[in-house]
């Protein structure tokens, strides 16, 4: 079993920054990829973020290209999600996942590819 806690999630005006953790813990040899991933209330799951963590090569959905940016702590099973000019429409709960992300030489941000899951930390920004 691995273990995934979120952190940093909160409300925000509209233009303003949050900054999200994640912390794995358990079998962190079961996986070699981090991501991150969204839903709001009567939306699907949406993958927002993933990083391989054997190079740090990283891919994020062109929704939030340019603002939002994935991280690995050094040294640690640990992924963080920097979010800069934050929109009311980036209201959700966002989940960190750990899985498998590379597809035919490609990080994907496929759920299916990710199988384990925080509880989640809502982020609410208003306008």
């Amino acid at each position: 079993q691995v273990q995934l806690v979120e952190s940093g999630g909160g409300s925000v005006q509209a233009g303003g920054s949050l900054r999200l953790s994640c912390e794995a813990s358990g079998s962190t040899d079961s996986f070699n990829c981090l991501g991150w991933f969204r839903q709001a209330p009567g939306k699907e799951r949406e993958g927002i973020a993933a990083i391989y963590i054997p190079n740090g090569r990283a891919k994020h959905a062109a929704s939030v290209e340019g603002r939002f940016t994935i991280s690995q702590g050094n040294g640690r099973n640990t992924a963080s999600l920097q979010m800069h000019s934050l929109k009311p429409e980036d209201s959700a709960t966002y989940y960190c996942a750990a899985g498998a992300c590379i597809v035919l030489g490609q990080v994907t941000l496929e759920s299916n590819q990710f199988y384990y899951w925080g509880r989640g930390s809502q982020v609410t920004v208003s306008s």
